[in-house]
């Protein structure tokens, strides 16, 4: 066979050798016979090759494709099961033992452009010996030279490199079929087919290329390096080694016999029971070779219920992936000879049950076949006839599975067989697209035929032995099924056998008689309780009296939250906050003020009760104020409801609450959420399951849906049956636990957590005795007994022998030592510990074991029999057995609630345990029944769980893990780092290793035992230790200094809800939130100073303190529980080789969901639990009856509804999930509280010591200003406004008599914290885009994304002389904002904007049209006046750069916006402030002209706008209250009052065209009376002025300003004699905006040399001109400004401190630094300015001086000696005419090197500086 076949089996050949397979099976009596892969392909002893070097081929699947069936439990059709070259084993074609005849070959033409010369190869390179002879050939590892022969050159060899693998040995034999082999002249690698191969190497064959023919010659080197022709390659050998009609039976080889011995349960080398299969290693069932074994119609999951090789280590298995099989002789594994005719194997009838149809209509018993049938084969159409007495004959209707073809006819009883589609039915494979097999690396030629498929179903279903094939059946019933199975066999007495069979013990004695026996010898005493040997006895009212010490290390009742469950608290959050500002409208956070929640539970009292503890203990109920402190207690029930019939009306009275309090937000947290999913509609049909369809009803009710105040958070450890394609949660909405990642650095976090990925990687710690263990012995029992009862549940079987299993254990420790050899070493040392312990000390603690047993019956059945056994030993007081079934409470016997109440100390005398945490220290075995464990969290002292009895039934991975989940808790660092120390240590020299500060934590570990799975356990009491950790009572500590890392620990423990402790854990999202938010939680105190917290919210960590270990002081390590599981699970629990997950990730998810494909790419071992989420939503649905199957496809919009107001919160079982969700529910109150309150500045005014009162002449409580009185007033040039507390001071004569404390320098680089106070928004708040309401909803208007294109873009343009040029501006104006412009009566040409009048008086609106100019704050500015305004009709003008508007367009899509021209995108606030002037008073003068030919005279149209930045959030009214007859300080009321007020309030002043300016005072809470005795000052104004434009014409703002514009401005308007006022019995607040406005750039330079630059020094902004100084990216303008503040010393030395000679400033006001005083000076004629007489000024600032300026004005001001002088122009020549101009060498004297520029390129238009010295 050549390549024509390459890639595909020989159909015949193949379904001839699986009828053959199938039938050998049938009749095989003792061997089962070897699976068909096994024997066309497979040895055990191949070996690892690497792939790099081999070229992808769409054919070789072999690399992750061999496994897919096993690894998900489903089938994997590739044909990667057929080898690359179908090779006969023969070498030439006439041996071939088919009767084709050979097939003529026609080589492939070569392609085109490549060499074709004989020797060379298709690249051109020389391939023969004597060309390479000499040559340095490097080949790859494992590959030889071989000589090939070409029939065109007969006297050449040409050398090849070839993998040895696929070449003979000595013998002639195991060369792997196939070829791999490189050009070792191009040097191309990875040829798999010896025909490619042949045709590059150019051997131009006229007959099929093979590898025998051709490859002659091994190529060896002489000693002195040639490179000759070497033996020839024996391929021949193994021909007539084998015959095949007689070949001996084959021995396993000795790499397997040797490790795999008989008490393995290996039969034959090959191990039988459940074997894992592992996606990396590929040893599938079948050798690795794709195959149908999971086509069965079960769910099975990952377990390959078949016989396969059993291989010593994980390393020799990975052959399977390595490429083609080995050759082996097609003949029959001969493993026996063929039965006699008359034999017949039994074949149990397997029942192919879907869990999404209903059962067989009738038990299908399993009954042995009586005689051999030889059915003869009918063709299709023929009549089948179904004789009359079938079903009262057989006892079972025979089930037709149908499977190929057409059926016959069936005639006559036909009612008694069931024909059904569900073998079939597996093997519909979707039909995939393209590119989805691309994804798989398939094509579509390379899926088996659905026959095919359909017997290699056969021949494996034929093959499984009796115990697969019960396991098989098992498996396919549900959880709910097969706990049903069990009680149906209790009921019926079918385990009546069974039952009998355990009445005597093991040694063959009557049980009963035994035991009543050892009562009588006993008498009336029982053992000791505790602090005494099992010997000892009491009567049992001493026993009953005996009160243990208090235990001083329990935990008190304190919660704490660790970092952990913060971050996830805070990234629960900020998802919140996320879907609030998804713009879906679906969550309004602004709307609510009140947080309450309700807890839903599944049907669990010890759950209800522990998660009742968490809340109590929390005080959430008291933070969130839902109740008072002293009711909280009981108050707490009513937020926690169990899933059972009840929850109904519960529920009812829930939503009510929700429907009644609009602005309270809810949060409904379903917390495991993953139990009992069930539709409603399916709970109908499902009879006797109680909680069917509960969770659904309630969590998907339209209600809950709808309503928009109620948040649901599922919460769960195993989400997998939330993650599937209908999931109503959308992926986003999932918050997943922190990785935690042991590697890192915990810092002082004393515990990390320990789940089931730490189980499964503790296996390779090499520890004696290990964490995670399977009981062979206990395993072959439990095989023994189910061949015996082929008919019962093998949980029944398991749990009847675990029963007698601790029963004798307790019997062998007590009295009967001969029953020691009869329980197994497991169970006789759990028993012993268990005991043992209490008996220790006087505290009389001890441990937990937990025995998982599902089913009630069973459970009670348990408990009754082994308390029987205790009592009867005298052992009630020692130990408790107490039933955790989910649908009772706790039930303790009196004496041991004594016990535990003397250990707390202060409980009240009614207190009993009612969660397992609240039995910490108890002796006790837990028998926790019920369908699945349900999220209880055990106490620190659990130490045992035994899940013997979780078998064949647990085959997904929810149910598996959240077994396992039980014993998941957190534990001291040391345990999880300490072990690799650990292998280190040899048991000769066991050296003191210090990890600990604790001294006198010292264990000893037995470190000689051999390492194994169970702990062998010798008989003598005492002598072994828990977990392998021994002790010796005499050890002298001198002699044996022993102690291991691994298990030491600090002595305190701490408390952690679920167990939590926190990792290292960067903070998470929702940093931006206030601090508080974070504070609630005391940050963990260090190890040795923290008291233990509670151990009811307690940490699962186990010192396990019952008793101090002899010659030890300190308390136990904590250390996690020891888990002991059946075979089947620990084969896939324990078999982690590699990645972060256990192999059980690879089972079906849960038994409510399927695979959505068969062909699916597997799950890698190495995704975080998002990427499992990811994958699980695309590759599994949920079936008929889980809740989430009616969220189809929406058919209109092809989109899945996912609820938005719904999320997941994730995280490994007993992690600490309910401490992080009640801490979030304490997160949002607080950010909602957050989001109704803001910070304000909160600062004194600065330079009121040197202020008099100069407003005596005013009466207090006047509304507004008397003109003339008021213009009597000086101004009051000092600036006050806390933020100028670092500018310079402006001159006043009083300023002269100052004495100046020195100011600290501050430092550039960090910007002053000014002082904020949280206060509440009121209703008259401005708010940012995050506020959303119904009464604003108009103003915002987001609803329609049409309202883009509802507003119009309208230029306007006017004249500025101070520009000098036209400027445009454009307005966009929304349509339903028109009606305050005036448009051409044609063309819609804007004109002008509408201005009021004077005298118009409406209540209903304001006059100013207010303009806000934003920059940076799209988001965040305060833009929304409509509650400050009282939605009264206003003029709103938002004025931005050009760049920045279409995000103010986007987010204000209401507003008007005024876009300033694209030349000021980098000015400062100066040019803003500058053009809404200008544009104002155009504006005015349209107005003016429009309205005047309307009759209105000039003056009467209103001249003023308000200029308020976009942070004023708040305004007050202040009244001085009289004071009572006491001289007391008078009181400030202050009144929050609307915007809307104090504008009308203020534009009602009379005669206010008269004054210039208008404002109010800032906020402070420290305003005095003091500061409002004058209600008018004349005085500086910021931030929110009403400004006459018309009376201000010829004052302007400078245009060039970043920084002081308004006090410019303030000092300019009050020089030309215009009245500046300010209201001071109104306040304006200010909000701390972090982002945008006026923000400084980030001053880079213009061309970046690096990425990480020092930063720029203010000194460095300014430059020589002309130099290499490295210039700046930034405006010139704002470079010079922060140079000047921080260059006082340099420029004006004189200045300092010296405020009776401040630097003269004319006609501008810069801020030069705050340790110099500036006196300002207008150069206008007729301008007012403050006293100068005999004053000698220490300097000189002209800031671009315009023509005022003149010599003579400058010749009237005295400077001091060496006064320094500073000249900044537009350019170096306006600098050198202005010296010239003023005449400023007459005075100052000048040097070269005082000109600078500031440090920007040319075309940014530096500006230049000159500076001189007074003479």
């Amino acid at each position: 066979m050549g390549n024509s076949y390459a890639g595909q089996l020989k159909s015949a050949r193949f379904e001839e050798a699986l009828h053959n397979s199938i039938e050998a099976s049938l009749r095989c009596s003792s061997v089962v016979p070897r699976p068909i892969f096994s024997q066309l392909y497979l040895d055990p002893d191949q070996h690892p090759f690497s792939s790099a070097d081999v070229k992808p081929k769409v054919e070789d699947l072999d690399k992750d494709l061999v496994n897919r069936y096993t690894q998900n439990g489903s089938l994997d059709f590739s044909n990667n099961l057929t080898v690359n070259e179908m090779e006969d084993d023969e070498d030439d074609e006439e041996m071939s033992d088919s009767n084709s005849p050979p097939i003529p070959y026609s080589q492939k033409p070569a392609p085109e452009g490549s060499c074709t010369t004989d020797g060379f190869c298709q690249a051109g390179k020389d391939l023969r010996l004597v060309s390479l002879c000499m040559e340095q050939i490097d080949i790859p590892a494992g590959f030889l030279l071989v000589g090939a022969k070409s029939p065109n050159l007969p006297e050449h060899i040409l050398v090849c490199a070839v993998d040895k693998r696929f070449l003979p040995d000595d013998h002639g034999k195991n060369a792997l079929l196939g070829f791999s082999g490189n050009c070792i002249g191009c040097g191309e690698r990875g040829f798999r087919y010896f025909t490619e191969f042949s045709n590059h190497i150019n051997l131009k064959l006229t007959t099929q290329p093979k590898k025998q023919k051709h490859l002659k010659y091994y190529l060896v080197r002489s000693s002195q390096g040639v490179l000759s022709k070497g033996p020839l390659i024996c391929w021949k050998e193994c021909r007539s080694r084998q015959s095949s009609a007689s070949c001996h039976s084959i021995k396993p080889s000795s790499s397997v016999s040797s490790t795999v011995t008989p008490e393995n349960g290996t039969t034959n080398g090959y191990k039988s029971g459940f074997t894992q299969t592992d996606a990396a290693n590929g040893n599938s069932s079948h050798g690795g070779k794709g195959s149908a074994s999971s086509s069965t119609p079960a769910h099975t999951g990952n377990y390959s219920l078949s016989p396969r090789p059993s291989y010593a280590s994980g390393d020799q298995a990975t052959m399977f992936i390595s490429g083609p099989p080995k050759k082996r002789h097609r003949g029959w594994y001969p493993g026996s000879p063929l039965p006699q005719p008359g034999l017949v194997v039994p074949v149990p009838t397997v029942r192919p049950l879907s869990r999404t149809e209903p059962l067989l209509s009738a038990p299908v018993p399993q009954t042995p076949l009586t005689g051999i049938l030889q059915p003869r084969p009918i063709p299709a159409g023929e009549t089948v006839i179904v004789p009359e007495n079938l079903l009262s004959n057989s006892g079972v209707r025979p089930v037709i599975l149908i499977g190929y073809g057409t059926l016959p006819y069936f005639y006559g009883n036909v009612g008694d067989i069931v024909v059904s589609p569900l073998l079939v039915n597996c093997y519909k494979i979707p039909q995939l697209e393209n590119k989805d097999l691309e994804q798989l690396g398939l094509t579509g030629s390379q899926f088996l035929s659905v026959e095919n498929m359909i017997l290699l179903t056969i021949q494996y279903l034929v093959r499984l032995g009796q115990h697969q094939s019960r396991a098989l059946a098992e498996s396919m019933l549900t959880t709910s099924e097969f706990l049903k199975e069990i009680s149906y066999e209790l009921i019926t007495g079918k385990v009546s056998f069974l039952a009998s069979h355990f009445k005597t013990t093991s040694l063959g004695d009557d049980l009963d008689k035994l035991l009543e026996k050892m009562q009588q010898r006993r008498g009336d005493s029982v053992v000791t309780p505790f602090n005494g040997d099992l010997n000892e006895c009491v009567s049992p009212q001493e026993a009953a009296a005996m009160i243990p010490t208090q235990n001083l290390d329990l935990d008190n009742e304190t919660f704490q939250i660790y970092q952990p469950q913060l971050t996830v608290a805070r990234k629960l959050l900020s998802q919140v906050c996320a879907i609030a500002d998804s713009g879906s409208q679906s969550l309004d956070l602004g709307h609510f003020s009140k947080v309450d929640f309700i807890i839903i539970v599944p049907r669990s009292e010890v759950l209800v009760q522990q998660t009742l503890q968490r809340i109590r203990q929390s005080g959430v109920l008291v933070d969130l104020g839902l109740e008072e402190n002293g009711t909280a207690h009981q108050r707490a029930e009513k937020y926690v409801v169990r899933l059972d019939n009840e929850i109904q009306t519960k529920f009812e009275v829930f939503m009510r609450r929700v429907k009644q309090n609009p602005y309270t937000l809810f949060v409904l947290v379903h917390d495991n959420s993953h139990v009992e999913l069930t539709s409603v509609i399916s709970g109908s049909l499902s009879h006797g399951e109680p909680s069917h369809g509960l969770a659904d009803r309630v969590i998907n009710c339209r209600e809950v849906l709808e309503a928009f105040n109620l948040l649901v958070l599922q919460v769960s450890s195993f989400p997998y049956t939330l993650q599937t394609q209908q999931s109503r949660i959308s992926s986003s909405n999932e918050v997943h636990w922190i990785q935690l990642d042991t590697g890192e650095d915990v810092g002082c976090e004393e515990k990390l957590y320990f789940g089931l990925n730490e189980y499964s990687k503790s296996l390779q710690w090499g520890i004696t005795s290990p964490l995670l263990r399977c009981d062979e012995t206990f395993e072959k029992m439990v095989n023994t007994l189910l061949e015996r009862y082929p008919r019962l549940h093998s949980m029944v079987v398991r749990c009847y022998l675990l029963i007698q299993q601790y029963s004798e254990a307790l019997m062998a420790l007590t009295t009967m030592a001969s029953l020691r050899d009869h329980s197994t070493p497991e169970t006789l040392s759990i028993m012993d510990d268990l005991i043992s312990s209490p008996g220790k000390n006087k505290s009389g603690r001890g441990h937990m074991l937990i025995i998982r047993v599902p089913s009630v019956q069973l459970a009670m059945l348990a408990k009754e029999r082994l308390q029987e056994v205790r009592d009867k030993l005298g052992l009630q007081y020692r130990f408790e057995i107490i039933l955790g079934n989910p649908a009772t409470e706790l039930s303790v016997a009196t004496h041991f609630v004594a016990r535990l109440k003397s250990w707390r100390g202060s409980e009240p005398e009614e207190w009993i345990p009612r969660t397992y945490q609240d039995l910490d220290g108890l002796p006790c075995i837990v028998i926790l029944t019920g369908k699945d464990p349900l999220g209880e969290t055990f106490p620190r002292s659990l130490k045992y769980c035994d899940l013997r009895l979780i078998d064949s039934s647990y085959l997904t991975r929810t149910a598996l893990e959240q077994e396992v989940g039980l014993a998941c808790c957190y534990v001291s660092k040391e345990v999880i780092r300490g072990p690799t120390v650990a292998l280190d240590l040899s048991g000769k020299e066991q050296e003191r290793a210090a990890v600990s500060e604790n001294d006198s934590d010292e264990l000893l570990i037995d470190l000689e035992r051999p390492q194994s799975n169970s702990s062998a356990v010798t008989g003598t009491s005492g002598s072994i230790m828990e977990n392998g950790v021994s002790s010796s009572s005499t050890a002298d500590k001198s002699q044996k200094q022993s102690l291991t890392p691994s298990f030491q620990s600090p002595a305190t423990s701490l408390g952690l809800d679920e167990g939590v402790s926190a990792s290292s854990a960067g903070a998470g999202a929702g940093e931006t939130l206030k601090q508080e938010c974070d504070s609630l939680a005391p940050q963990m105190a260090s190890s040795t100073t923290s008291k233990p917290p509670s151990s009811s919210s307690g940490p699962r960590t186990l010192p396990w303190q019952g008793q101090p270990i002899r010659g030890c002081r300190g308390p136990h390590a904590a250390l996690p529980p020891v888990v002991i599981l059946s075979k089947a699970a620990y084969s896939l629990l324990g078999s982690q080789k590699s990645g972060k997950l256990p192999s059980s990730s690879s089972l079906l998810p849960h038994a409510d969901v399927a695979w959505v494909s068969s062909l699916r790419p597997l799950l890698n071992k190495d995704m975080s639990s998002e990427e499992q989420s990811l994958y699980y939503r695309q590759w599994t649905s949920a079936r008929q009856h889980h809740a989430d199957y009616s969220n189809q496809l929406d058919p209109a919009s092809g989109t899945r509804n996912f609820h938005p107001r719904r999320l997941l919160l994730t995280g490994p079982p007993q992690v600490g999930k309910t401490g992080s969700y009640l801490q979030f529910l304490r997160i949002l109150f607080r950010m909602l509280i957050r989001l109704l309150e803001v910070d304000v500045y909160d600062e004194e005014e600065i330079n009121t010591d040197h202020s008099e009162s100069s407003e005596v002449s005013q009466s207090e409580g006047e509304p507004w200003p008397d003109i003339e009185s008021f213009s009597k007033m000086p101004f009051d040039v000092s600036v006050h406004d806390p933020k100028y507390t670092l500018m310079s001071l402006v001159y006043t004569e009083k300023l002269a008599g100052v004495k100046q404390e020195v100011i600290k320098q501050s430092k550039v680089e960090e910007p002053r914290k000014r002082e904020t106070v949280s206060i509440m928004l009121t209703k008259y708040a401005a708010y940012n885009t995050f506020h959303h309401c119904e009464q604003c909803r108009q103003y915002m208007d987001f609803t329609s994304a049409s309202q883009m294109s509802d507003s119009t873009l309208h230029a306007f343009t006017f004249s500025s002389s101070m520009l000098g040029e036209e400027v445009q501006l454009y307005f966009i104006i929304p349509k339903s904002k028109e009606s305050h412009f005036v448009f051409s009566k044609q063309g819609k040409h804007l004109e002008s904007m509408r201005l009021p009048l004077v005298s118009d008086k409406n209540l209903n609106a304001v006059k100013s049209p207010i303009f806000t100019p934003s920059s940076g704050r799209h988001e965040h500015g305060l833009l929304n006046l409509f509650h400050a305004m009282e939605g009264i009709s206003h003029l709103h003008l938002l004025v931005v750069k050009e760049y920045e508007m279409p995000l103010y367009r986007k987010y204000w899509p209401n507003h008007i916006m005024l876009v300033l021209p694209g030349m000021f995108n980098n000015a400062g606030v100066g040019a803003a402030r500058f053009l809404i002037k200008e544009l104002s008073y155009h504006n005015l003068e349209l107005e003016r002209n429009r309205l005047e030919e309307l009759g209105i005279k000039r003056q009467c149209v209103w001249p003023f706008i308000v200029m308020m930045d976009d942070s004023c959030v708040l305004w007050n009214i202040h009244s001085v209250q009289e004071p009572s007859s006491q001289p007391v300080e008078v009181a400030v009321s202050s009144k929050n009052v609307s915007l809307k007020t104090v504008l009308q309030h203020i534009e009602a002043t009379p005669k206010i065209v008269h004054y210039a300016i208008l404002g109010i005072q800032k906020w402070s809470s420290k305003l005095t009376s003091q500061s409002l005795k004058a209600p008018f000052s004349r005085c500086h104004v910021h931030d929110f002025i009403l400004l006459n434009i018309d009376l201000t014409q010829n004052v302007q703002y400078d245009f060039n300003r970043y920084f002081c514009e308004d006090v410019d401005f303030n000092l300019r308007t009050n020089s030309s004699g215009l009245l500046i006022c300010r209201f001071n019995n109104f306040s304006l607040m200010k909000k701390h905006v972090q982002v945008g406005g006026q923000r400084d750039f980030i001053i880079k330079p213009k061309i970046m040399v690096s990425e990480s630059l020092a930063p720029i020094l203010p000194l460095q902004y300014i430059c020589a001109p002309d130099s290499e100084h490295t210039l700046l990216a930034a405006p010139a303008q704002f470079l010079l400004e922060k140079f000047l503040q921080h260059a006082s010393y340099k420029l004006f030395p004189k200045a300092i401190h010296n405020f009776r000679s401040p630097v003269l400033a004319i006609d501008c006001y810069l801020n030069i630094g705050p340790e110099v005083a500036i006196c300002y000076i207008s150069s206008r004629p007729h301008s007012s300015n403050v006293n100068c007489e005999g004053v000698f000024f220490s300097g000189l600032l002209l800031y671009l001086c315009d023509s005022f300026v003149g010599a003579d004005l400058l010749k009237k001001f005295k400077f001091l000696k060496g006064a320094t002088l500073c000249v900044i122009c537009q350019d170096r020549s306006s600098l050198r005419q202005t010296i010239v101009r003023l005449e400023l060498e007459d005075e100052w004297q000048f040097r070269l090197r005082d000109e600078f520029q500031t440090a920007n390129s040319s075309e940014d238009k530096p500006l230049y500086f000159l500076t001189g010295r007074h003479v």
